[in-house]
């Protein structure tokens, strides 16, 4: 499990491996994400958008933008948490994912970002 505060918004980060299967002739290696967005600032803040960065041991690089998340664009009060489940394909058994949330102050009507920490993607079988 990874956590980071990003000016009092911390997010906790836990990953599993889901399984293999063929896609279009190739395997892929699925994996799940729960991220968990905890307001601990003074506060109230929406999540507007995201942006990760996935990569997989192969150096493939993929960048995906989206309004909110799985559909949801959460206002958080001071104290409130947002927790949701996603999921990525890797054409690896190892990867990373990295990002930022983009998010607005009700306060000031400031945007600002939040950093997703780095985390790691793996198939357990594959550890030595």
């Amino acid at each position: 499990m990874l956590q980071q505060i990003t000016r009092g918004i911390k997010i906790t980060v836990k990953t599993s491996f889901e399984g293999t299967f063929y896609k279009n002739y190739k395997m892929q290696f699925a994996f799940a994400y729960t991220i968990t967005i905890e307001n601990q600032s003074k506060d109230s803040v929406q999540l507007t958008s995201r942006h990760w960065r996935i990569k997989d041991s192969l150096s493939r690089i993929e960048h995906v933008d989206g309004e909110g998340v799985i559909g949801k664009k959460p206002v958080l009060k001071p104290g409130d948490s947002h927790t949701y489940q996603s999921g990525c394909l890797l054409s690896s058994p190892f990867g990373n994912m990295s990002g930022f949330y983009n998010m607005v102050n009700f306060a000031t009507s400031n945007q600002f970002r939040v950093v997703v920490p780095t985390f790691k993607l793996s198939a357990p079988f594959a550890l030595n």
